[in-house]
């Protein structure tokens, strides 16, 4: 069964989202998990802004660790839901998802927190920064936090529900997100749908984004809820008070989001393979001491 909000609408439901029909209805919508040529996608920011708006649908830029799309625009004065964001690649594996209010905060936060802590190629997992840190770091920032593609992707562990199954990541640092990103486009329809069965039992909130690397991903899932600015927007998101429609991308889509980063880590390849190899280290290193526990408690 869908989970139900206090007018009986499906909060999650997988679909084409209706851009259209949710303004018609009072409704803000935002494609919660956008990158740009900031990061790992060819996209500029103004092709994203303006199809966007064609679509009658808004957005949250989260490049990985990076922010320097959103400083080339005025949020304030585009005709548009521009939310400030990052995807925050953390050194135990998961990317979590930031959502600032304003895009002073989220300036702030990046110059003191994350840029100290950038790698060779910047999009990778950030030096001395696992989730749990993170989660502290950003206890004391006015910013909403969804745990992104919570399944991982690729066998990888970039979720935090992956890792926590795997018993890296214990359930009281996933209990301080405020979301989990319930329909993500780049993920499988079975990864989504372990997702929704997972973020009740965190008593966490719901976001939903395309993880667009390509233009024509924006909106092809959405974050929608009745509300008139980024604040209460976002506001809505931590009282429940939202739902998620979409649908994840096609195989021609997956295809070519997978080209456009593969094409840009190659400038980074030295970097890519160092940090990758010192994660699975990190893996194989805790799924042994796991073993070994595991023996040792049975004995």
């Amino acid at each position: 069964m869908p989970e139900m909000n206090s007018s009986e609408r499906p909060r999650i439901k997988f679909e084409n989202p209706d851009w259209g029909m949710l303004a018609e209805d009072g409704h803000l919508c935002a494609d919660m998990h956008i990158h740009t040529d900031c990061s790992d996608s060819y996209s500029d920011i103004r092709r994203l802004i303006k199809i966007a708006r064609s679509r009658n649908v808004g957005m949250a830029v989260t490049d990985h660790n990076l922010i320097s799309s959103l400083e080339t625009i005025d949020i304030e004065r585009e005709d548009l839901l521009i939310i400030p964001g990052m995807e925050v690649s953390t050194s135990d594996g998961p990317h979590i998802l930031t959502y600032f209010y304003d895009m002073k905060d989220l300036q702030n936060f990046w110059q003191e927190e994350i840029r100290p802590r950038l790698q060779s190629c910047p999009w990778l997992a950030l030096k001395d920064c696992s989730t749990e840190k993170l989660m502290d770091i950003l206890e004391e920032r006015n910013c909403v936090v969804s745990g992104a593609h919570p399944m991982g992707y690729l066998g990888s562990n970039k979720g935090v529900e992956i890792c926590n199954r795997k018993g890296y990541i214990p359930d009281d640092v996933i209990c301080r997100l405020d979301a989990y990103e319930v329909i993500c486009g780049g993920m499988t329809r079975e990864d989504n749908i372990e997702a929704i069965r997972s973020f009740k039992r965190y008593g966490v909130g719901i976001t939903g984004g395309s993880d667009g690397h390509i233009a024509e991903d924006v909106g092809s899932v959405v974050t929608a809820s009745k509300a008139d600015d980024v604040e209460s927007f976002l506001d809505n998101i931590l009282k429940r008070d939202n739902y998620v429609r979409g649908l994840e991308k096609d195989f021609h889509r997956k295809a070519l989001t997978g080209l456009a980063s593969f094409y840009n880590f190659l400038d980074h390849a030295p970097s890519v393979i160092a940090v990758q190899s010192c994660q699975m280290a990190k893996t194989i290193k805790r799924g042994t001491k796991r073993k070994v526990d595991g023996r040792i408690r049975k004995n």
